[in-house]
């Protein structure tokens, strides 16, 4: 076991194209970091040149060592992340630590160094670091070639004011911004496959997201809400949701079913959630509705369609997958971990009271006047009061 504390290093960079307001996004992702690695032996987690580390108790073994790195790797706002070791200013140490580095990455047959000095009151320039720990490796790696371009392994050192960071393995984090700093959505959160991808989306683009299930209970089974709470447990890990909403509404459903021509049910159906979810928004100081929808995917989700539901509100409407081809939709869930439990059948407020033919080319002014028979302001403020809120931390 190495002589030196381990670290976790979370790079990053969009928010290092940021100008004053930097520090901030900075802080933010820390914040961030500490609630969602409070199962790991961490220390403590600081800004360092650019960066964010994360010291693990002494005595870390390489295994959760890497657990706790492969977690970073998937909240929002990393865009790298490597496991290393902290070690003093001193050349022979960093060599030291260098070595124990290339042990924890694994099989490898070509490596670089790649040094870089924050702070010059250090004596040793980036480049002269380079040629002296890369011949160090050299000599206790024959076996091992340089190659400067694209090699398997690249051996970082990063020399600070009173420290120096050195890491071998890596891994490509998600991206994007960290969580709560874009805002505060809603989002219209199903047991299916696209609703949990669209959510993610937006909470890599650091919007707080707020789900949304609307259920057809009594009408139906709760099965529907039981996987839509494993899809938020998934999404919670790495801080994509802190909240959902349950909002029955099968009885209501019914009475649209009765009552309104039958090919504009799935319109009014979604009409009504959409207004719902923006009264919720609008109690809870959201800024906007988010949905799965794909363009032309289903009935509901035509362009006509789509214009009918979104005339039902005035709060702006994100639809982060319109453009998105299924295939990549489904790939997107399996890596974000929710897909096994999208593909669970569960009856929900979708497949209720759905009709034979359902209007794929709604026209608003016809839409408008079926919707005029039934009291919305009133089932809307009902089944707002009604929702079951449920959190994630």
């Amino acid at each position: 076991m190495s002589r030196f504390q381990r670290i976790c290093l979370a790079h990053y960079h969009e928010i290092g194209l940021k100008g004053h307001n930097r520090a901030s996004f900075e802080k933010r992702l820390l914040k961030n970091l500490e609630v969602l690695l409070g199962a790991f032996p961490v220390v403590t987690i600081h800004r360092i040149s650019g960066r964010i580390c994360v010291f693990l108790r002494e005595g870390t073994d390489w295994g959760t060592a890497r657990e706790c790195a492969q977690l970073m790797a998937k909240v929002p706002g990393v865009a790298r992340v490597s496991c290393g070791y902290k070690c003093p200013r001193e050349i022979d140490a960093m060599i030291e630590a260098a070595l124990d580095a290339m042990g924890d990455a694994g099989e490898f047959a070509t490596f670089k160094v790649h040094a870089r000095r924050n702070h010059t009151d250090f004596p040793v320039g980036s480049m002269e670091m380079n040629q002296v720990i890369g011949a160090a490796l050299c000599e206790a790696r024959p076996d091992a070639g340089v190659r400067m371009k694209d090699p398997d392994l690249t051996v970082g050192v990063e020399v600070v004011q009173n420290a120096a960071y050195v890491y071998g393995w890596s891994e490509r984090g998600i991206g994007g911004l960290p969580v709560g700093s874009s805002g505060k959505v809603v989002c219209l959160l199903s047991s299916g496959i696209d609703s949990p991808v669209a959510l993610w989306r937006m909470a890599r683009r650091g919007a707080t997201c707020i789900g949304v299930h609307f259920s057809g209970r009594p009408q139906t089974s709760d099965a529907s809400e039981y996987l839509v709470d494993d899809i938020a447990r998934v999404l919670q890990k790495t801080g994509c949701i802190y909240r959902t909403y349950t909002v029955p509404m099968g009885d209501i459903q019914r009475q649209i079913a009765l009552d309104a021509p039958p090919e504009l049910r799935i319109i009014l159906y979604r009409r009504l959630m959409f207004k719902v979810a923006e009264e919720l928004a609008g109690r809870l100081r959201a800024g906007a509705l988010v949905t799965g929808e794909s363009l032309g995917q289903v009935a509901s989700q035509t362009l006509d369609n789509i214009r009918c539901t979104d005339a039902a509100v005035a709060m702006p409407v994100f639809r982060p997958l319109i453009g998105s081809d299924k295939l990549d939709i489904i790939q997107e869930a399996q890596n974000l971990g929710t897909f096994a439990i999208s593909s669970q059948d569960a009856p929900d407020c979708c497949t209720l009271f759905m009709p034979r033919s359902p209007e794929t080319h709604g026209k608003l002014s016809v839409v408008e006047e079926a919707e005029g028979a039934f009291p919305i302001d009133q089932w809307v403020q009902q089944l707002a009061d009604q929702a079951e809120m449920r959190e994630y931390r």
